[in-house]
């Protein structure tokens, strides 16, 4: 009887050393969440780290969220020019496990910050620059294709060109709801670095997305050789997918003409760049502030030089700065775009109703 227990109870631990089905993976944000969940379907399901409408820049882990780090066998991540607190916490709590951080691996088309509120010359100007003729050819092994000589570094010489000190992606109006004071300003301070160089909003292109889940994929079925053939399969659906949410994009925004619009937030420029439909300015850079008077002149000056009647809020901060920016103004159509997709439901789906929706409210600038 005591062998017969003692069996038992070494069986019952095997889980913890050999993976029973998969791996268990932990994923930071909502849109690359989706992308891993559209590899993983019908093998495992990813666990979401930073839900979508919480800022990624700054958060504070829930314990089941750092349960969710500490048990994973993977973990997907955009990188510390988004997160910069995450490394730490995956130091701290999920030491043994693997991570792929995006915005490093040589796959991921990467783009420098943009200067000042208004972007004339920005998206016309580089795009042969960073080859995007050849996307779709996925000739991306190499960043010097793209005009990212300075790539290993992001950047980071730059620091005070860009003027991104206390760049907040999404939602700094809600800090406390997040626990973001137990950061302190030292803390925020000390992540100024990851901010600058290297936009980190890569997942708004989608032929990012195509790249990323082939090293998805890749990686998964080196983990987990039993669920390869799964992983290979789903991989190619997702790409089919994606190839067919670009296709039908950029038909729909080449009905479009040339939109006119100013964004709340510098989010977009590789969603602007991937379907040649370039922003003309941004009200903010450094979401945690409201816009100096002389950022707001350079962009109202702009607007009624470029006659720009569509202006878009984000769904994580107040229209009412968007609203009395631009009182009195040409503009007549204040919308909303959202790169996080907070209101899209979490999971396989959750990307390319991301990048629809982003298609959808460009077709409703008047």
């Amino acid at each position: 009887m005591l062998k017969k227990n003692r069996l038992a109870l070494m069986t019952s631990l095997l889980p913890l050393t050999a993976f029973a089905d998969a791996p268990s993976i932990a994923v930071d944000i909502a849109p690359l969440h989706s992308i891993v969940s559209q590899v993983t379907a019908g093998v495992t399901e990813p666990n979401l780290i930073i839900p979508a409408e919480a800022s990624p820049h700054y958060y504070s882990l829930k314990p089941s969220q750092a349960r969710s780090l500490a048990n994973s066998d993977v973990v997907f991540w955009m990188g510390e020019e988004l997160t910069p607190w995450l490394e730490k916490s995956m130091d701290n709590v999920a030491e043994s496990a693997k991570k792929v951080e995006i915005l490093e691996l040589d796959e991921t088309i990467t783009y420098a910050f943009r200067e000042g509120a208004t972007f004339e010359g920005h998206d016309h100007g580089d795009h042969d620059e960073h080859g995007h003729d050849d996307h779709d050819d996925h000739g991306h092994d190499k960043h010097d294709d793209h005009g990212h000589d300075d790539h290993d570094d992001h950047g980071h010489d730059k620091h005070d060109d860009h003027g991104h000190d206390k760049h907040d992606d999404h939602g700094h109006d809600k800090h406390d709801d997040h626990g973001h004071d137990d950061h302190g300003h030292d803390e925020h301070e000390g992540h100024h670095h990851a901010h600058d160089g290297v936009d980190p909003h890569a997942w708004l292109d989608p032929v990012n997305a195509k790249n990323w889940v082939t090293v998805i994929k890749d990686t998964l079925s080196k983990m987990d050789a039993e669920n390869a053939d799964k992983y290979e399969a789903n991989a190619e659906k997702a790409i089919a997918g994606l190839d067919e949410l670009i296709a039908n994009a950029q038909a729909q925004i080449s009905e479009l003409g040339e939109p006119k619009f100013v964004v709340f937030h510098d989010a977009y420029q590789y969603f602007e760049k991937r379907f040649n439909v370039p922003a003309t300015g941004s009200i903010t850079l450094g979401d945690a502030e409201a816009p100096s008077p002389a950022r707001i002149k350079e962009i109202k000056d702009k607007v009624t030089e470029l006659n720009v009647t569509c202006v878009f809020a984000e769904p994580q901060f107040d229209s009412g700065l968007v609203s009395n920016v631009f009182e009195g103004s040409v503009v007549t159509t204040i919308g909303i775009m959202d790169p996080l997709g907070s209101a899209i439901e979490e999971g396989p789906g959750h990307y390319n109703a991301l990048i629809e929706g982003m298609v959808k409210s460009l077709s409703e600038c008047k």
